[in-house]
């Protein structure tokens, strides 16, 4: 049985990954690091409240992976101070704090376009957050590259609406190469996030882009087939008549003579 932390569980992601673990066979105990109150409840979770300008050592335990999934806009976060905060500063001191922990595998999402050379802002920061990741020397490092991400939301944002409907529209014709930019669920996320912990790449450093994340699903479990038996089998006869009989136990084969001594005594 495995244990999880989850960082970040009230965005679109995160909430769903939360439902998904909570209800899962393989995981006995999940962790949610959040700064303000969930609504969702249940036996296998454990809420821890924080600031995460003041997370320590302290506040992780021991977990099988640790399960980033923050993310704000710059519209949200006002500044890109503060929006690095979120998006860069935050991942990378709780991958330091896990790695402390010996937590030993290190799942976040990025972004597709996450590139630290990219002239677009949101871009550079996920390339950046990347690369420093990459150079902590994790035990292992999952990052998750999804694309314009859909479904319901506990907060409104306009701009990603439009694209959720746009993209709804669009996604079908995009093919090929251009299949990359299909938008894809939260909740499909959330599930290839699980699949690559239990059942993902092995190396030091793996990348997940969008279209990989579409395809993941859990593997079924093996169905051992039993050959059935013929009825040529079930009634041969012939080959029982033939079988030798097992000789008897002499312990247990009836003595006469004994029995008619003891019957004698009793007499």
């Amino acid at each position: 049985m495995r244990s999880a932390i989850i960082v970040g569980a009230t965005g679109l992601v995160g909430s769903e990954l939360l439902k998904l673990l909570c209800e899962s066979d393989e995981y006995i105990s999940i962790t949610a690091i959040t700064r303000r109150k969930l609504e969702y409840e249940h036996p296998k979770l454990t809420v821890k409240i924080r600031s995460f300008d003041e997370l320590g050592e302290q506040d992780f335990d021991f977990a099988h992976e640790l399960y980033c999934c923050l993310g704000t806009t710059m519209k949200k976060a006002g500044s890109r101070s503060e929006f690095e905060k979120v998006d860069f500063e935050y991942p990378l001191q709780i991958a330091s704090l896990a790695k402390k922990r010996g937590i030993m595998h290190f799942i976040v999402i990025s972004a597709m376009s996450a590139n630290e050379t990219s002239s677009v802002y949101y871009s550079r920061v996920k390339g950046k957050l990347e690369k420093e990741l990459t150079a902590l020397e994790l035990p292992q490092l999952s990052i998750i590259r999804p694309s314009l991400l859909v479904g319901d939301r506990y907060e409104f944002r306009f701009g990603e609406k439009m694209g959720e409907y746009i993209l709804k529209v669009v996604n079908p014709i995009l093919i090929g190469p251009l299949k990359k930019f299909r938008s894809i669920e939260g909740k499909q996320v959330a599930l290839a996030m699980k699949v690559i912990a239990l059942h993902g790449k092995k190396t030091p450093v793996s990348i997940y882009e969008s279209w990989e994340l579409a395809k993941l699903e859990m593997p079924q479990p093996e169905q051992v087939v039993e050959e059935p038996i013929s009825r040529e089998q079930l009634f041969n006869w012939d080959k029982k008549i033939k079988e030798e009989p097992l000789p008897l136990d002499e312990e247990v084969v009836f003595n006469k003579s004994k029995f008619r001594e003891i019957k004698e005594d009793n007499d």
